[in-house]
């Protein structure tokens, strides 16, 4: 149990440092979404690490891993309410007009450098070697496993499935109770990860990606921009035309639903109903 419990010194680290920078810098919306986007890549990293090498070098199964990564996201989203450290999220305030396209640029390059410094202290981390379970993964940095299992054209498609399925519940329940919504997303990422384990590991979110994946050899840099970029983009607006009925940003009038009111005004008397 000594590398689990490692493992939960690690992640209670990432969170309580997570947790005084989103206190201290709660102003600033570009600081916050660093701060998710680390968070998130950082506990990621971890979980997968148990998922990879734990079995071996640790005793850990994959239950453990599925258990970790369930409740990382809902710690995640205790701590960073309001703040999603995902560019698909961001990209889609834009396209509602809720974000300028300045903010919008900012947010996602926020976000991706703050899952590149979750790798930067993941490697550091590993290199500590303080168990044999990331004695193993700090030799395999170099050499590590991509989670792109499938051509490019199917991991577009895989992403974009589960990207759709995340943003269409996230309209849905944006409004809605955060003690509702916490849990909801937590179970649904994971189950999105745990479905695409064989695919593209269902990210669903290209800032994490980038941490996760994109160093790994095994395919090219576009073809990894396109599946965990371009699939992620491509469900999330599909998402938000299947919720909305058009994208803000580009149509100014509902292309799917006509908006006819709920209740009926009652039509006046006729001359004649009146003389009867």
């Amino acid at each position: 149990m000594s590398g689990l419990n490692a493992s939960l010194g690690y992640f209670l680290v990432v969170v309580g440092v997570s947790a005084v920078g989103r206190v201290l810098v709660a102003r600033w919306v570009f600081l916050t979404e660093f701060i998710a986007a680390f968070a998130l890549a950082a506990c990621r990293l971890e979980v997968d690490t148990i998922a990879e090498v734990g079995q071996w070098a640790g005793a850990l199964g994959p239950d453990v891993a599925v258990t970790m990564l369930f409740i990382s996201l809902a710690v995640h989203g205790v701590v960073m309410q309001g703040v999603s450290g995902n560019p698909s999220v961001t990209l889609m305030g834009l396209l509602q007009k809720d974000v300028g396209a300045v903010s919008a640029i900012l947010s996602v390059a926020a976000q991706l450098l703050g899952a590149y410094v979750a790798l930067l202290v993941a490697g550091k981390y590993w290199q500590m070697e303080l168990t044999d379970m990331h004695m193993i993964k700090n030799l395999m940095m170099s050499e590590c496993s991509t989670s792109l299992q499938v051509s490019p054209l199917q991991g577009v498609f895989a992403e974009a499935l589960g990207a759709l399925s995340f943003h269409l519940i996230y309209l849905v329940l944006k409004n809605r109770s955060q003690l509702l919504q916490i849990p909801i997303f937590a179970v649904l990422l994971t189950f999105i990860a745990y479905a695409g384990n064989n695919y593209t590991s269902g990210y669903v979110n290209p800032s994490l990606a980038y941490a996760v994946t994109f160093t790994c050899p095994g395919n090219t840099f576009l073809a990894y921009s396109l599946v965990y970029w371009l699939g992620p983009l491509i469900g999330m607006t599909l998402a938000l035309f299947l919720y909305l009925g058009n994208i803000p940003l580009l149509f100014s009038r509902n292309l799917l639903y006509s908006k006819k009111g709920r209740f009926r005004v009652p039509k006046g008397k006729t001359s004649e109903d009146k003389s009867s």
